[in-house]
This record gives C-alpha cells, sequence and structure tokens, in this order.
C-alpha cells in the first residue's frame, strides 16, 4: 500500500467515525468518486502532503432547506472553499437544460453564502496535474492570513510573509537575499520557523536544500 493509500484511508475513517451526521456517513460509506480520488492522488496529496482541514461529500444547506454535498470542502478557522470535480461526460455532453441551471444556482447560492470554490475540469487532473497544482496552491493561498504573530522578530515575520507569497519551496539563499542578511543568518532563522512549526522542510536531510508554508 502506498503511502497515499495510508493518508487517504486513515483520512477518509476518520471521518466517517468523527461525524454525527448519518446522511454524510452514509455517502462517505459509498466511497468517494472515482474523480475525486484521482484529484487527491495526483494532484493534492503530491503538493500538500496530508488532508488536514479537508472534508468529503461536506453537506451544506441550501436556501431552498434542501441538502447539498460538495465533492471537497477546505475549511481552515472555519474558512468555506469549496472543490468540485468537473466530469467531461456529466457537466459537458449530457447536461440538459434542467441540470445546466440547477448547477448555476447551486454555486450562486453557496457563494452568496461565503464559499469559495476552485471547480476542476477531470481532463485537466489527468492531462495536466502540474497545472492543477499550480491553482491549488493559488486557492489555499486565499484562506491563509495576512497577520503573523505578534511574538516573531521582524525577520521571522518578513520570512512568513515571504512564504506566504510564494507558495512553493524556496532555498535559504533566497531568504537571505529577500532579507539582505548571510546565508547563515538565514538558515539560523528559517530553523527556529521549523521549531515554531510554521514552516517545513521540502527537501533535504542531513543540510536542507528548501523549506515551504506548513499549510
Amino acid at each position: 500500500m502506498s503511502l497515499f493509500e495510508q493518508k487517504y484511508e486513515q483520512w477518509l475513517q476518520s471521518n466517517i467515525v468523527e461525524d454525527p451526521n448519518h446522511r454524510r456517513r452514509e455517502w462517505l460509506l459509498k466511497g468517494l468518486g472515482h474523480g475525486t480520488v484521482e484529484f487527491l492522488r495526483s494532484v493534492w496529496f503530491p503538493i500538500i502532503g496530508h488532508f488536514e482541514h479537508l472534508k468529503p461529500e461536506w453537506e451544506v444547506r441550501d436556501f431552498n432547506n434542501g441538502y447539498r454535498y460538495l465533492d471537497l470542502a477546505y475549511m481552515p478557522g472555519g474558512a468555506k472553499g469549496g472543490i468540485e470535480i468537473q466530469g467531461y461526460g456529466s457537466h459537458a455532453r449530457d447536461l440538459d437544460v434542467k441540470r445546466f441551471k440547477d448547477l448555476c444556482n447551486r454555486h450562486c447560492l453557496l457563494s452568496l453564502d461565503g464559499w469559495t470554490f476552485l471547480p476542476v475540469a477531470y481532463p485537466s487532473i489527468t492531462d495536466e496535474p502540474k497545472q492543477c497544482q499550480q491553482l491549488v496552491l493559488s486557492f489555499i493561498g486565499k484562506f491563509i492570513a495576512s497577520d503573523v504573530p505578534a511574538s516573531l522578530s521582524w525577520l521571522e515575520a518578513e520570512t512568513i510573509r515571504l512564504a506566504r507569497r510564494l507558495l512553493r519551496p524556496f532555498t535559504p539563499l533566497e531568504l537571505a537575499s529577500h532579507l539582505r542578511v548571510s546565508d547563515r543568518h538565514a538558515r539560523r532563522v528559517l530553523h527556529r520557523m521549523v521549531e515554531l512549526e510554521l514552516l517545513d522542510i521540502a527537501s533535504g536531510h542531513e543540510r536542507v536544500r528548501t523549506y515551504k508554508l506548513k499549510l
């Protein structure tokens, strides 16, 4: 069993066990759709590395007192981010007028309720996974607060701001150039950021090569 499969099963089972909502549990017990699983396998997990703050088959109420289920809800700190996998057959070739209108109403009502959506076409997952990964990073960036802990020094705070702007792994040399300090000083700052669990090591073991924002 691959690392993805292990983490995926743990995440799915924890959602099933922890949610008291029997309607959502029934949806989860059926398993997630093929497109959603492929999105998680090929796009989400390779760049994020975990499923924290991500809720599958998340139940929401619409303005007609009905229930809707989002493929994936991304909810750090109570934020409302929705990810929907659009299958080509069901959303393009076979979409009749009634279903098309319902799909538009669904997104309109949820947007009015404060949800931000990232629609992902299934063919893009299989044909352009790297492009999808960049979209996911930009999507996640919308939910990262712009403020930083008041306890951080100026150099530490600016390090976090840089990591939030880049949303990709960066080197100590990049940080040193940005802060206008030595490489050694930049590495000390980065080491502390890892200790505070604000940054993660992206590559390297004995000598770390790159760091990334802890998402």
